[in-house]
């Protein structure tokens, strides 16, 4: 694990998703998935996520899932501190995590 960078390599995206075109929309199993895995130990973190996917639930597309799997590969803290504008996301992040961190914001 590269030191400077909040993100874990834990490697627990949707190997459904593998393959797939960014702009597909997700079935209901891999948004059943995708929430399972959203679930955070900070009720903070689960206020703005569970917004998110009662804002945007049913316009989720492949990137977008691929960009919410990247955030919830950050600590709790990080992540948080990502949602309050506190810390920055850093150069090596994706575009697609930076499109829902947006979207998780508003």
């Amino acid at each position: 694990m590269n030191v400077e960078s909040p993100f874990r390599d834990t490697s627990v995206g949707d190997p459904m998703l593998e393959g797939l075109a960014g702009d597909e929309a997700l079935n209901e199993r891999a948004l059943s998935k995708l929430r399972w895995r959203s679930r955070r130990g900070l009720l903070e973190n689960d206020l703005f996520i569970q917004k998110f996917f009662n804002q945007y639930e049913s316009q989720l597309t492949v990137a977008h899932a691929r960009g919410l799997y990247a955030l919830m590969d950050l600590s709790d803290n990080d992540l948080l501190d990502l949602l309050l504008k506190r810390k920055e996301m850093p150069d090596t992040v994706t575009k697609e995590a930076l499109e829902v961190l947006s979207m998780l914001r508003h």
